[in-house]
């Protein structure tokens, strides 16, 4: 999987897109959907607060609900593309010890789920 280097850059000012089961997964923890969400083009994206994610913890740059994480963030630096293709954000500094080949084969259901919500959410917004 990608290695990691812990910057926390993918969690600063984040546009990291959210699904149905991310904000049940979530809200479970006790956090209101209002507090972590905010809508950008029609879509449940993740709030950002001072420039990073809800989330992240900027004194040590941690993810507080690491392990209920969206399934975006499970795949980062994997990212959906317009038009249905799936790419590596080359602004990840980790993007260079991942590539789409090991993704698919570790990570196929976070892949489809990926390009399905996308594309749900495009149908939706024609």
């Amino acid at each position: 999987m990608v290695k990691c280097l812990k910057c926390g850059k993918c969690c600063i000012e984040t546009q990291m897109p959210l699904t149905h089961r991310d904000i049940e997964r979530i809200e479970r923890l006790g956090y209101r959907r209002w507090e972590f969400t905010v809508e950008n083009d029609g879509k449940p994206t993740l709030r950002n607060i001072n420039g990073h994610c809800y989330f992240l913890n900027p004194k040590n740059m941690k993810c507080k609900i690491y392990r209920d994480r969206p399934e975006g963030c499970r795949i980062y630096p994997v990212v959906y593309i317009e038009g249905g293709y799936v790419g590596v954000d080359d602004e990840c500094p980790a993007s260079k010890t991942v590539t789409i080949r090991e993704i698919c084969k570790k990570k196929p259901k976070l892949i489809k789920l990926l390009i399905e919500v996308e594309g749900l959410r495009n149908e939706k917004d024609s």
